[in-house]
């Protein structure tokens, strides 16, 4: 222990993954059950960001306007400039950012009908350019961050973490 960068990167990995560690307890038992109840009661065919996506894809810049979370694309984004915008930037493999998509989702008539929620891929096998363009522009350095912006796109907030509630406690 002649280095002090060494013990410096122990004391560092360690303290992460105590975080990690801590973060799956305290959501332990609320992905399996919040799955479990996406499967019963949402069908397959209506979920918000499913019944998005497959209209943002069958009619280009057509978008169903009461949606209130919804996959990134550029037309989403577009057609949201008349709301307060959130970009929330996760990833597929975080396992912080899967149970709070799930919270959205089941949640979703609690965002402010004046508020888009806009899902976008900072960092897994589905990030594409565009999304990563976006990352770097608003200088998101990990997953769960949520900025919120302005009809310019200019940022009017930036947080880390949380889910309906806290969207719902840092919306400006």
């Amino acid at each position: 222990m002649k280095n002090p960068m060494i013990i410096f990167a122990i004391i560092a990995f360690a303290a992460v993954v105590g975080f990690g560690v801590y973060t799956l307890s305290q959501n332990s038992s609320q992905p399996d059950s919040m799955m479990k109840k996406d499967e019963a009661t949402i069908p397959k065919d209506d979920t918000a960001m499913e019944s998005t996506d497959a209209t943002t894809e069958k009619d280009g810049d057509k978008m169903m306007s009461d949606s209130r979370y919804v996959e990134y694309s550029k037309a989403s984004l577009d057609q949201a400039a008349g709301n307060r915008r959130v970009l929330y930037f996760y990833a597929n493999w975080c396992p912080i950012c899967k149970p709070a998509d799930a919270d959205f989702k089941e949640n979703v008539s609690k965002i402010p009908e004046d508020v888009t929620v806009i899902r976008v891929n900072y960092n897994d096998t589905d990030t594409d350019q565009e999304e990563k363009d976006l990352a770097k522009k608003y200088g998101i350095t990990y997953q769960h961050t949520f900025v919120q912006i302005d009809p310019q796109g200019k940022e009017i907030a930036k947080w880390n973490g949380g889910q309906t509630d806290e969207l719902l406690a840092n919306i400006k």
